[in-house]
């Protein structure tokens, strides 16, 4: 059971490694293109921008697919998507379809962040969802560092920038046809499509205990539960208020803690404090290495110490590394700024980094999920493109510190909403979530 939980976890994750490979690959052949093509500095930005307006779009429909259809068709989907971008990129003969291109691998990764961790959750027992589902994200970080690595290998060969943009094409097309050996979600199949008897199926090869009244208790709580949240005024209604916050600023703290902002523009962050541009980008290459190995650090804690811890540890690591990073900027004790940055990126891939798409995966009821992990997907992508925006303007009108500070400031919030508001759902069956959360009686 647990061998198969982990293989088609692993398959479904994989959209995550995707999504970060598909996210980051650009970085080495945008010089290239803007030359090639001779771009101006405002389509130049179309271009590169093109996939990260694909992932807002994608997020914001990626429920449809998922409900309409199920879990399994949609995974099928986001790796025809990003085969489709990967080939077309690396053939591309204008600007213009080059966008077209990048879009479409745009939407395969909003739609992943929907689908991919929400089938993970809805196979997953209880004591292992966390890391299972964690595993989406924990393979985001993986694909960016073998992005970076790619780049590196294929740079210097003959029309390299085609190279590295249709690489992606090769994990592609093995995903998708891994995707042909998973089963469907049985959440999907029993509350959605109706079918019992396969769902029931299902939960003969996910269950520990397989007999046919534990597999009838488990299909009758399913049931149960999608009937009761289905006789609410829908997803706006004020029974669903509790995980439509939590969803809401899960994402939006993600965010503003400037994790998308310290990532893209690391070399620019360790320059202003005299490194040179050869030793930024060695820095740089460190923070991808410590996000990977402090992302597996908290998907190793995530179901031993719960969702609430990682993030209480997340916050107070956030809090004292940024405030740290303020005070060095004032001080101009720039020595110190690397250490802390190292830091914050620790504190967010334990904390953050490993909760976020578990928790949204999770606080949903099964007729609802895709609606609020769309809700999620599309708030923490909305945010990330403002940001990445906007940051270079920040960081021209106002000196270091003072951002540094802002994003510290946000940090406290964060701490003060999960002291508050944000419960522990480590252990709990799903529908038993819906309970705790008020959503059923």
């Amino acid at each position: 059971m647990k061998s198969k939980l982990y293989f088609w976890s692993i398959v479904s994750a994989l959209a995550g490694f995707l999504f970060g490979f598909d996210t980051v690959v650009i970085s080495g052949a945008e010089k290239t293109i803007q030359s090639l093509w001779g771009l101006s500095n405002g389509m130049h930005g179309l271009a590169m921008s093109a996939a990260l307006w694909g992932t807002v779009l994608g997020s914001a429909i990626g429920q449809w697919p998922t409900d309409r259809y199920g879990r399994r068709p949609t995974l099928i989907l986001i790796g025809v998507l990003y085969f489709v971008s990967a080939v077309w990129s690396g053939l591309a003969t204008d600007v213009y379809s080059f966008i077209i291109a990048r879009f479409t691998g745009g939407l395969g990764v909003g739609i992943s962040t929907i689908a991919a961790p929400l089938f993970i959750s809805e196979i997953s027992p209880a004591k292992m969802r966390g890391r299972l589902t964690g595993l989406f994200q924990f393979n985001i970080v993986f694909g960016i560092l073998m992005a970076f690595a790619s780049n590196a290998i294929l740079d210097g060969v003959r029309n390299d920038w085609r190279w590295m943009l249709g690489v992606e094409a090769i994990p592609a097309f093995f995903y998708t046809l891994l995707c042909f050996v998973i089963p469907e979600s049985p959440r999907w199949l029993i509350a959605k499509k109706g079918d019992r008897d396969m769902g029931m199926r299902v939960l003969a090869m996910i269950s520990e205990d397989s007999s046919p009244d534990n597999l009838n208790r488990l299909a009758d709580e399913i049931s149960d539960a999608a009937a009761t949240s289905a006789t609410s005024r829908g997803f706006w209604s004020s029974k669903m208020r509790v995980p439509i916050v939590l969803a809401f600023l899960v994402a939006f703290f993600n965010q503003m803690s400037g994790i998308n902002a310290i990532l893209y523009f690391a070399p620019r962050i360790f320059e202003l404090t005299g490194l040179g541009e050869k030793a930024a980008l060695l820095q740089s290459i460190g923070i991808g290495v410590t996000n990977l190995i402090f992302t597996f650090v908290g998907l190793w804690l995530i179901d031993r110490l719960g969702r609430r811890t990682l993030l209480y540890i997340g916050s107070f690591g956030y809090i004292l590394s940024l405030g740290l990073c303020s005070f060095a900027f004032f001080s101009e004790r720039y020595s110190i700024v690397p250490a802390c940055v190292f830091g914050f990126i620790a504190a967010h891939a334990v904390g953050q980094g490993a909760v976020i798409w578990v928790l949204i995966s999770e606080i949903f009821p099964n007729q609802y999920r895709a609606s609020g992990q769309a809700l999620g997907s599309f708030t923490h992508w909305i945010f990330a493109a403002l940001l990445t925006t906007l940051f270079p303007t920040m960081v021209t009108l106002f000196p270091p510190g003072y951002v540094f500070l802002f994003f510290c400031g946000m940090m406290v919030l964060q701490l003060i909403w999960v002291m508050f508001m944000v419960p522990e759902t480590k252990g709990v069956p799903l529908e038993d979530i819906q309970k705790q959360l008020g959503i059923t009686p």
